[in-house]
């Protein structure tokens, strides 16, 4: 009877042990759950402090440039903001008013844009569908034009709807330069707070962790901050060579898709493709605004990538594009912009997870 007794002990002695396992991991998810939606309860917030913390992440390198040549780190941030003021009164007093004329005349001009494609869009219908096409086909073209008549509709609101939200975002640009100031100046202190909750047992595995994490997403951060200027620029001037107009819009949304992989460079072609044959009517000039994007993004691969980028993210394309998805519908930009360096900080977990480097007393 006790070998029956300790039989059954054993045999439940598992069971006993998983169960702490698995509620954890239960209220592991449940605190993740309640994350994501506090923070899409109070996006606004959350957008204001993602905008900070991504400045924040991008100068500290700069301090600590300043700290390594013998400069304090608050005279390192009052140099650095002093540089940045002078910068801002520039953009302000130039770049400013020439952007703020570009972009009335692009809110001007758009609804006769979007007026045109229609028209073009109508008359092309007249031109391909013949008398004696069946009705089949004549329902599948009026399906498609209505289709490009409902895309025509949403760009437009959707170019206002941008426009009403930079008014908001300006208390943003306001608010971010003060949390900027406290997240560096303050650096040191949360780090060792942080460190200083991190279990003992396990404390040198989380830093390397963290140290891995870091570099990944700073050099994803900054590599992918140049590699949107770059796209933007050449797109820009591209487009200026070609006559199209609004180049300058053009090019900042290209290097904004820039940001998205894979189909970044897809999204990044369709506007300047519906502005050259708007305002030109010619298959000529759309094989020149193809041609023209191809070389810019395949430098983008194959040239300014590889050289701002000095590791890759190793992730997969079919993950990498549902992470994109996912992060962008609940956090809108910022989720776009950062749902990959968080997915490379998943896979850097996982891999220590797997080799058991937390298991380790």
């Amino acid at each position: 009877m006790s070998s029956d007794d300790g039989g059954a002990a054993r045999g439940q002695h598992p069971a006993a042990a998983a169960s702490p396992a698995g509620n954890r991991t239960v209220v592991y998810l449940l605190v993740a759950a309640a994350l994501v939606a506090t923070g899409y309860a109070i996006k606004h917030t959350v957008s204001c402090f993602l905008l900070a913390f991504v400045i924040a992440y991008l100068l500290d390198p700069l301090v600590v440039v300043l700290e390594r040549r013998g400069v304090r780190r608050v005279w390192g941030i009052v140099v650095l903001y002093l540089l940045l003021a002078v910068f801002s009164v520039f953009f302000i007093t130039f770049f400013l008013p020439f952007m703020s004329m570009r972009w009335e005349a692009f809110i001007t001009g758009l609804p006769v844009y979007l007026q045109k494609g229609k028209e073009l869009a109508l008359s092309w219908k007249m031109r391909v569908v013949p008398p004696y096409a069946a009705d089949e086909w004549r329902w599948l073209f009026d399906t498609a034009a209505g289709q490009v008549d409902k895309f025509l509709a949403r760009l437009g609101a959707g170019v206002y709807a941008a426009a009403a939200g930079i008014v908001f975002n300006l208390f943003n640009l306001v608010l971010a330069p003060i949390l900027v100031f406290f997240m560096l100046w303050y650096k040191e202190e949360i780090t060792s707070g942080i460190t200083a909750w991190l279990p003992a047992a396990r404390r040198e595995a989380i830093l390397v962790l963290g140290r891995e994490i870091n570099a990944s997403i700073g050099g994803y951060l900054r590599g992918q901050l140049m590699v949107s200027v770059v796209v933007a620029v050449l797109s820009t001037v591209a487009l200026f060579a070609l006559g199209i107009d609004y180049p300058i819009f053009n090019g900042i949304f290209a290097g904004l898709a820039s940001i998205l992989p894979f189909i970044g460079v897809i999204l990044a072609t369709l506007p300047p493709l519906f502005f050259a044959y708007v305002q030109y009517q010619s298959g000529v000039v759309l094989l020149k605004v193809i041609g023209v994007f191809s070389v810019i993004y395949f430098l983008e691969g194959y040239l300014v990538k590889p050289l701002v980028f000095k590791e890759s993210m190793d992730l997969n394309p079919l993950v990498t594009i549902i992470v994109v998805m996912a992060f962008g519908e609940l956090m809108g930009f910022w989720g776009i912009l950062l749902a990959v360096p968080i997915a490379a900080a998943i896979r850097v977990v996982s891999d220590h997870v797997r080799r058991g480097d937390f298991s380790r007393s």
